[in-house]
């Protein structure tokens, strides 16, 4: 914690802070937390990103309880529910509103014109959904992190087509009703033709549905996943029905492979979460959305998970584990 967020009592004199700390510690900011599924949830969600959102703002001078409060407003994995969520927290007049997903970004900016929007876990590219006129320049009271999960698809296809030379068939498990399902299998399919694969493509509305759909893959040698809510919910049955279908499996996120999936690749989240966290501090601070750039990801990890490897048979090859950001044994 930073030394200018405590008063230090010598002989019952406070000693004097920079003006602008104690401006900002006498401010009380509400920030609505808008998501799929929040921290006050039972049970909770993984709690790495939003930990690493609040750490940010702690690294930025904020905590909860002193000089920030929290608004969450969870749509429970059901999305119908986000417009009445956002319209709540404009009715409650947030300082700014941090929305998790496509779907609560759509919503948010749907229920205020005025309000600032930080966004994050974008599954669709934000300027071709029209919900920013560009990355450079949002425009409107929207910005946020991109995540560009859905480019990252063909990468993901080609690790696995590494590991495993003589790939014919990737089973490719998607939420059918998400907004961002239609770009993930455009990356797909352009991938799979480029690698000479065939695609097979789960689409499942309801976890219930998650077992006839790895039974419908039968002809299938591996799975790709997309790190959707609904099934990263579900990621420890989906690993169990992966290896008990004998299919290595690849996913966007490292939940996954801590659930007993062989890999992930994607962006580093805890870095994501944290360049949002600057984002709301530069708007409580008094910047616009509109001039603050939608930025993209920088940083990337591989994860492997060797237990699981050795489970399903497989040696992962000493040149794989060397480009592993980190390996589970």
């Amino acid at each position: 914690m930073k030394r200018r967020d405590f008063i230090t009592l010598l002989g019952g004199a406070a000693v004097a802070w920079p003006l602008s700390a104690r401006a900002q510690q006498a401010t009380r900011y509400r920030i609505g937390h808008l998501a799929i599924a929040a921290p006050t949830d039972t049970p909770p969600p993984p709690p790495a990103n939003w930990d690493a959102f609040v750490q940010g703002l702690r690294e930025a001078g904020y905590m909860e309880g002193r000089n920030i409060a929290f608004e969450h407003r969870s749509a429970h994995d059901q999305p119908e529910l986000f417009p009445k969520l956002a319209l709540d927290l404009a009715r409650l007049k947030v300082d700014v509103i941090f929305a998790r997903g496509t779907w609560a970004l759509a919503a948010a900016k749907n229920a205020t014109p005025t309000i600032p929007i930080v966004a994050i876990d974008l599954e669709v590219d934000p300027v071709e959904a029209g919900l920013v006129a560009s990355l450079a320049r949002p425009g409107g009271n929207v910005t946020g992190v991109t995540t560009i999960q859905a480019d990252l698809t063909g990468k993901r296809l080609e690790l696995v087509k590494e590991l495993l030379p003589q790939l014919a068939t990737v089973a490719f498990l998607v939420r059918a009703t998400s907004p961002a399902t239609a770009q993930y299998v455009k990356e797909a399919e352009a991938a799979a033709r480029a690698l000479s694969v065939q695609l097979q493509v789960l689409a499942v509305s309801d976890p219930e549905e998650l077992e006839s759909a790895f039974k419908s893959a039968q002809g299938a040698n591996a799975l790709l996943q997309v790190g959707d809510a609904m099934l990263t919910a579900h990621r420890t049955r989906i690993g169990e029905l992966a290896l008990n279908n004998r299919l290595p499996s690849i996913s966007e996120l490292r939940e996954t492979v801590d659930a007993g999936g062989l890999m992930s690749y994607g962006p580093h989240y805890g870095d994501l979460y944290r360049r949002a966290a600057r984002q709301v501090h530069e708007i409580l601070k008094g910047a616009k959305p509109a001039n603050l750039p939608v930025e993209q990801p920088t940083k990337f990890e591989l994860v492997i998970n060797l237990k699981t490897a050795k489970a399903l048979g497989l040696t992962i090859p000493p040149w794989l584990l060397a480009r592993a950001d980190e390996v589970i044994e």
